[in-house]
Order: C-alpha cells, then structure tokens, then sequence
C-alpha cells in the first residue's frame, strides 16, 4: 500500500481487509474519524454470516446502508390479496400506495396480466464483405450454431425456456456492421447471467464456422456481446376500472364524473408533454423501484427499459392511460419488466428471500404482475391528490417526521407539532419556527419558574 503526498490516492486498497479500508477511508476524509469509524461499524450487521453475504455482494465495501423495509396491505391482484414489501426512502410513497390498494380494494382490485416475457441478446460484429455473403454464412450455419451451444441451454429448454428466435440485423448506414439478434425465455429467472454466458459461446462457435468455411479470420470481428436492458416484448399490463360513479372526492367536493375528467386529463397531458411525462413516469417508479429493490431485482435495469419504453415513437410519453367510455373509468398500463424469483440476490439477499416468501414465493410472471400493480397504484394516488387536494399537502405531512428529527425534537415536541400541523401547513421554515418557538416559551417559563423558587 502506498499513499501520495496528500493521503488522498492509494494503491492496493482492495488488498485490504474491511477494517484497514475503513481506517484509511475515516483517516483521511473525516475531521473526527474516531468518532466516524464508531459510527460507520454501528452499522454492520450483527450476525457474523449474514454480514459477510452481504459483503460479497459488492467490492471494497466497508459498511452498510440501510433503508427502511415497508409493507402495503390490502394489494388485490387477480382477485388474491398481497401484502407487499417495499424499500424506500419515502414515506409518502408507502402510504399512497397502501391507501391506493385500500381504494381499488373495493372496487374490484387490480387486473393483470403477463403478456410475453422474451428477452434480448446481441452480438455485435463487423464484417468485411457484403451483406448478402454475411446472411448466405449465417443461414448456412444458423441450426448449427445453435445446437453448438446445446449444453448451455439444454437446462433452461427442460424448465420450459431457452432460445426462441435467431436473426441477423444488417446496419447499412454503418459500414460492415451487423447484430445477430438471440430472443431467450427465462422462465422465472432474470436470466442475465444465463444470456450473456450463452451470447458469448454463441459467437466463439460462430467465429470458430466462420474459418473452418475458409474465410480470413480478419474478415469477421466479434466486437461485443451482452444482453439488452431494453425488452419490451416481456410486457405486462395491468388495469383497474370501475363505473366513474364510484370516484367521488368528498374532500374536494367533486363529484365522480368531475374526477373521471379532471384525472384523465391530468393523464392525457403526460401523454403529450415530455416535462410532466418525466415526473408523471418517476412516480410510476416510486412503487416499482420499492417493490424491485425488496426483491432482490435490478431496478436500475428496469428503469433503463421502462423509460425506453416511454420513448418508442420517438417523443417521451406517459406509460400509464386513462379513458372513460360510457360511464366506466379504466385506468391501466402496459411496462416491460424482466425480472425474476430465482438466480441473483433472489435467494441470497436474507431479506429479499423473505419479500419473496411475503408474497406467497411467486413465479417471475406472478411477481412482474404484483410489481406492475404497485406502479399503477402509487401512479393513481399521486394524481390523485395533483388534481384535487394538490401534492404537498399529504406529502408535507408524512415529511413532518424527518424534519423534526433534524431539529433533534423531544418526543414532547414531536407530539405537540403533529397536533398543530394536522391544520396547518407543512415547510421547513414554519416547523423551525414552531420548535423554537416551543423551546423558547418552556425557557421563559423554566425561569420565571426558579425565580419564584428563589423568591
């Protein structure tokens, strides 16, 4: 190990055991590192083996993050109730999720259903020849090249999965290149490392054809192979409907139709306006990253897909629509989701293998489904309140908590502002005030207090 003059770089840090990176870490970018070396350890886990899973999980780690794990009851899906976990860092996601299954609870619950659950995988090539030689080669040579990779895929085949289409995709605006495009089943895995594993023996075998067929090795480049994030034919939807009657907002004073329209216009108005989409869209994801991350799924791989999704003609757009058609209001989306139930931290995360088990051990189909049924509630709640009681005011409310917890409130103090702020509004500046202000009148009253002790 060896530091430059300032302590800031070092070589060999990943030779270090965890206590000796995080020695060097608090030593060199920390004012108290005493203090934050206790702190940062407070945060292992207490179990000898569990904290050394989630260590492997990723490299140079040094400590954990926490986030809160959650639940959202009352989640009718198909007509079976789920109580679904969610990790997340945002109160008011939970709590318009759980209030948004309550709503649709009786009303019939979610609806459901997978549509395809293909995948994607490329190989990317350069060729130096014409295209129509590259396709002769490759229709030549295809059936053999897929039985060459037999013993890779024999065992996804037996579960009912493998590969299902094979085809070459010419790009002539770009010079000699070319993708051949392998379409997979998973079953109920995620499937990434199976693909790419697959991808990459695939096009070994295609270049091993390619020079016992008397070609010049130079004359067929295999410049990548890896699968795509993008899969928008392992889509589901989800839907929930009722007669418009049955929407009225008391507390807004609207009647049902006067919601029907005032939501589906909202809803129309990501459809057609990239700026609202993008937040209309985040919100969407506020349950399904909760949902993804409980389960031990890559949810930066289904953000990736599903904004791509909300792209493809070309102007970003909302994923979710809404249409009244005599009387009956169906809201609803259609959103690829590969996930899965088996492979990964699906089995290895302690925690994910009990979100799993929370929700009855469901297959990938069943979970894309749940997950898809979170994102159009959390999707409905917060346009919900957009279009009638307005945002801020359910979410200030659940940020009261944190905001107290940065003022250090008492729990006398914490009890006598949420009695206050259930009728006023919510911003940082007036719970300041109303804590100082507290604090300031117990201290005026603390010393008229002794001064008549003393009188």
């Amino acid at each position: 190990m060896k530091n430059n003059e300032t302590g800031k770089t070092i070589s060999g840090f990943s030779k270090l055991n965890k206590r000796g990176k995080l020695t060097w870490l608090v030593e060199n970018f920390f004012k108290e590192p005493e203090s934050v070396m206790r702190e940062l350890v407070s945060f292992w886990h207490g179990n000898e083996e569990q904290q050394k899973i989630l260590d492997a999980f990723s490299e140079n780690t040094i400590t954990n993050f926490p986030l809160p794990f959650s639940v959202a009851p009352n989640f009718v899906i198909n007509g079976k109730t789920y109580c679904v976990p969610m990790v997340i860092e945002e109160s008011s996601v939970v709590a318009a999720a759980s209030s948004s299954a309550k709503f649709w609870m009786s009303r019939g619950g979610f609806h459901a259903e997978v549509i395809d659950d293909k995948k994607i995988g490329q190989i990317h090539l350069v060729h130096k020849g014409s295209t129509e030689r590259l396709r002769a080669f490759f229709d030549r040579n295809k059936n053999r090249l897929v039985e060459s990779i037999k013993p890779l895929t024999a065992s996804m085949e037996k579960r009912g999965g493998g590969i299902v289409d094979i085809t070459l995709k010419s790009f002539l605006e770009e010079d000699g290149y070319h993708q051949i495009v392998i379409s997979f089943k998973t079953c109920d895995s995620m499937g990434a490392n199976f693909i790419n594993t697959t991808l990459e023996s695939f096009a070994k075998n295609l270049k091993t054809v390619f020079i016992d067929e008397g070609h010049h090795p130079d004359d067929l480049d295999i410049l990548m192979c890896i699968l795509s994030n993008y899969t928008p034919d392992c889509l589901v939807r989800v839907e929930a409907t009722c007669p418009v009657t049955k929407l009225a907002h008391k507390k807004a004073g609207m009647t049902g139709k006067e919601f029907g329209k005032r939501f589906q216009q909202a809803v129309r108005i990501a459809q057609i306006d990239p700026f609202r989409a993008a937040t209309h869209n985040k919100g969407i994801f506020n349950g399904i990253d909760a949902v993804v991350l409980a389960t031990g799924n890559d949810f930066r791989a289904v953000e990736a897909c599903g904004h791509a999704y909300a792209s493809r003609d070309g102007t970003y757009r909302s994923l979710s629509y809404c249409e009244i058609i005599e009387g009956e209001f169906k809201f609803g989306m259609e959103i690829p989701l590969a996930v899965g139930t088996v492979g990964g931290l699906t089995k290895l995360h302690p925690m994910a293998k009990r979100s799993l088990e929370m929700l009855g051990n469901p297959g990938a189909h069943e979970l894309m489904m749940i997950i898809a049924a979170v994102g159009l509630a959390q999707n409905f709640a917060a346009i919900r309140s957009l279009v009638t009681t307005g945002i801020q005011k359910g979410h200030m409310k659940m940020h009261l908590s944190n905001l107290l917890h940065q003022l250090h409130a008492t729990e006398r103090e914490f009890k006598l502002a949420i009695e206050h702020f259930s009728h006023e509004l919510v911003s940082h500046t007036s719970v300041r005030d109303f804590i100082e202000n507290l604090r300031k009148l117990n201290t005026e009253i603390g010393t008229k207090a002794t001064a008549k002790e003393k009188s």
